[in-house]
C-alpha cells in the first residue's frame, strides 16, 4: 500500500468519525430542544444551578451540522479525489482557525486591560450600587459568597458607600468570617481579601485550561489542512 493511499484511507476513516460524532451531537441537540424538561430531569444533579442558563440544544445542534457538513467534504473529497470538495473543505478549516488565532490575539490584547477596566467599573459599584442595583448587589454577592472575599481590595471599598449608609455602618457578611452583623472594625480586624486576586487566580486557571484544548484543536485543525493539501496536491501530480 502506498503512503497516498494510506493517507487516503486513514483521511476518510477520521472523517467518517467526525461525521458520526457530528450526527450524535446534532440528534442530542435535537432532542434536548424538544423534551429539554426530561434531558434536564435526567442530568439534574448538574444541571440545576447551569443548564437553565445555557440552550444546550442548540449549541449542540450547530457544532453537529457544523461536524456533519466538515465530516461529509473531507470524506468525499478524500474518496472520489475531488480537488473542489478538497479544497472547500480546506477553506473552512482556515477560516475556523484564522477566526480562532484572530480571537485569541483580542483575548490577549484585551486581557491586559482587564485590571483597568475592572478597576473603572468595580468600585464605583461597590460605592454607588451595591444594595440598591439588584443586578450589581447579585453579581458581587455571588463573587463575594463564591470566592470568600470582600470588596474589590478589601472591606474598605465599602467605606462611605450608599450601602454602608443605609445599612448604618453594616458592611457585607462576607466581609467577616463569623461576626453578624459586620463592623468596620471586626472586619479590619479578619484576614479576609479582596476579590481582585482571587479573580485574577480562577481566570488564570480557567484559562490554562482553555488554552490546552484550544492548542490541541489548533494542531488537529493545522494537521487536517496540511492532510487535504497533500491529498489535493497528489492530484495535480496524477494530471501531470
Amino acid at each position: 500500500m502506498s503512503c497516498f493511499t494510506f493517507t487516503k484511507l486513514l483521511t476518510v476513516l477520521l472523517l467518517l468519525l467526525v461525521f458520526l460524532i457530528g450526527l450524535t451531537l446534532l440528534a442530542l441537540g435535537i432532542w434536548v430542544t424538544v423534551d429539554g424538561n426530561h434531558f434536564l430531569h435526567l442530568l439534574w444533579p448538574f444541571s440545576k444551578d447551569y443548564l437553565t442558563f445555557i440552550n444546550v440544544g442548540l449549541f449542540c445542534i450547530a457544532m453537529g451540522t457544523a461536524l456533519v457538513v466538515l465530516g461529509l467534504l473531507g470524506s468525499c473529497g478524500a474518496h472520489k479525489e475531488s480537488k473542489f470538495l478538497l479544497l472547500t473543505f480546506f477553506s473552512i478549516i482556515m477560516v475556523v482557525f484564522l477566526t480562532e488565532v484572530a480571537s485569541a490575539v483580542m483575548v490577549l490584547i484585551y486581557s491586559s486591560f482587564a485590571k483597568e477596566i475592572f478597576h473603572e467599573w468595580a468600585i464605583p459599584a461597590l460605592q454607588n450600587d451595591y444594595g440598591i442595583d439588584p443586578m450589581v448587589t447579585e453579581i458581587w454577592n455571588a463573587t463575594m459568597i463564591e470566592l470568600k472575599c470582600c470588596g474589590y481590595s478589601n472591606f474598605t471599598d465599602f467605606m462611605g458607600s450608599e450601602f454602608e449608609e443605609q445599612s448604618g455602618n453594616v458592611l457585607p457578611a462576607t466581609c467577616c468570617i463569623n461576626s453578624d452583623p459586620c463592623s468596620p472594625t471586626e472586619a479590619a480586624r479578619l484576614p479576609v481579601q479582596g476579590c481582585f486576586d482571587h479573580i485574577v487566580e480562577t481566570l488564570r486557571e480557567e484559562s490554562n485550561i482553555v488554552g490546552g484544548i484550544a492548542a490541541g484543536v489548533g494542531l488537529l485543525e493545522i494537521a487536517a489542512m496540511s492532510i487535504a493539501m497533500y491529498l489535493f496536491s497528489r492530484q495535480d501530480e496524477k494530471v501531470s
